[in-house]
């Protein structure tokens, strides 16, 4: 037995991490293009990366025959609006080209509003800290509705948003590489009106998306956040894991600070004295699911008694993350018995240390023993009856991986940075294979 009839295999990518062209075609700068520099690993940055932007109809050739059935992208704010009230037309004009191209060869597009790299303009005027950015993002949703719904149907608002406003306004390990003194009083209230940003531009996006939207949306939000599992699969190792995964306290680490306002209508109390009632109407609007971005779960990340668990030669991906198969399994479950709505594993990979064999080959028997293993929590959590729309793997390509720059190899497809060749791997083919089944050969 396979997944259900319409599961959505496919794979993932970003705009920054894959397009390159970076000041091409009128595209402004945003905070990764303009701030990055020293603070990239070997000096690196995404002004070429795969220059997706120039090969995008070669790439979903190759998407096509790995039998993708969807692909998640993201949109450039400041390549579709370099300055204020100004939008670019052929910014727009990629955009419409790459999504006909992924209509045309069979394959799903889901398109993320927003990835992280913020248009300077915006960030001179305070970023995600500014309280007109939401009005900005709802002009910016309106733009993209209108060049793009009548081809898109699966709209995500935010992708990570743990991630970019922890490391880049937290600890400043992101762009825009700003920090805040961790537990003071100042960096919370900091974190209080870019939380309370990051939902208003969420709550206008999916209002415009419901109301302008050509083919029948479904909206929903990409989620990362602190991650476990249970040691035991006993009733009492299980409330544990629960209870560490979405903790009472304010925490922007745990999805929970971000979910429970936009799904459940429960605001923090340190921030309810920030959000009207018209406001937490407008966050809490009804979505059509939640994609969960998985990479590692963060049992190991401290002692708890449990130190035992680690050991010497523990397998760990290239990223140092450990492999902890039933993960998805987990994931699926913990989620929906709290959310109640269909996940989507919006985002799941495996860092190796892949290079071209001779032949041009490149094997990485690895990667594919991890998605099988991986998978097949996935499908221990879909036989159990869990709702779960697809599995999306990231990346489809090799990608700049922000401060890791080129160094951490994720992708179905090798990239050779310096020619732009693109290599299937053999993950690749067992992908393809794979969904060809839809997963029964696991």
């Amino acid at each position: 037995m396979g997944f259900s009839n319409g599961f959505l295999w496919g794979a993932s990518s970003t705009a920054y991490q894959m397009e390159g062209a970076y000041n091409a075609d009128g595209k402004g700068l945003g905070i990764w293009d303009a701030l990055a520099e020293g603070h990239i690993k070997h000096g690196d940055n995404g002004n070429i990366a795969c220059d997706h932007y120039h090969c995008y109809k070669e790439d979903i050739i190759l998407m096509k025959q790995m039998r993708l059935k969807a692909y998640r992208f993201s949109v450039s704010w400041p390549r579709i609006m370099p300055q204020k009230n100004k939008v670019n037309g052929k910014g727009i004009q990629f955009y419409r080209n790459l999504v006909q191209e992924l209509v045309d060869a069979g394959i799903t597009p889901l398109c993320i509003l927003f990835d992280w790299n913020l248009p300077m303009w915006i960030h001179e005027e305070g970023g995600w800290e500014w309280e007109g950015i939401s009005g900005e993002f709802a002009q910016f949703t309106e733009v993209i509705l209108e060049a793009l719904s009548d081809k898109v149907s699966i709209w995500i608002t935010f992708n990570d948003v743990a991630a970019f406003i922890g490391k880049g306004y937290m600890t400043g390990e992101y762009a825009p590489f700003e920090s805040s003194p961790a537990g003071t009083i100042q960096a919370f209230q900091r974190l209080c009106r870019l939380t309370k940003n990051i939902f208003l531009a969420h709550g206008k996006a999916t209002q415009i998306i419901r109301k302008k939207a050509v083919l029948p949306p479904q909206v929903g939000i990409a989620m990362d956040g602190m991650f476990f599992i249970p040691w035991e699969e006993t009733e009492q190792e299980i409330e544990k894991a629960k209870k560490r995964m979405f903790p009472d306290k304010a925490d922007f680490r745990f999805s929970n600070w971000w979910l429970d306002p936009v799904i459940k209508g429960r605001v923090s109390p340190s921030l309810s004295n920030m959000i009207n009632k018209e406001e937490k109407k407008l966050i809490s609007q009804p979505l059509d699911f939640v994609g969960y971005n998985y990479c590692k779960v963060n049992n190991y990340d401290d002692d708890h008694g449990r130190n035992e668990a680690v050991y010497p030669g523990m397998p760990r991906t290239a990223m140092d993350w450990p492999i902890t198969p039933d993960a998805l399994y987990w994931a699926v479950r913990f989620y929906q018995e709290r959310y109640r709505i269909p996940i989507l594993i919006a985002d799941n990979g495996m860092a190796n240390v892949d290079f071209k064999m001779q032949g041009n080959m490149v094997h990485d028997q690895q990667r594919i023993q991890y998605l099988k293993k991986y998978l097949n929590g996935l499908k221990r959590a879909t036989d159990e009856g869990y709702q779960i729309l697809g599995y999306l793997y990231g990346s489809v390509f090799d990608k700049f991986e922000w401060t890791e720059g080129y160094d951490k190899r994720f992708g179905l497809i090798y990239v050779d940075y310096r020619t732009q060749e693109r290599i299937p791997k053999d993950s690749a083919v067992w992908y393809a294979q794979m969904i060809n089944v839809n997963g029964a050969n696991l």
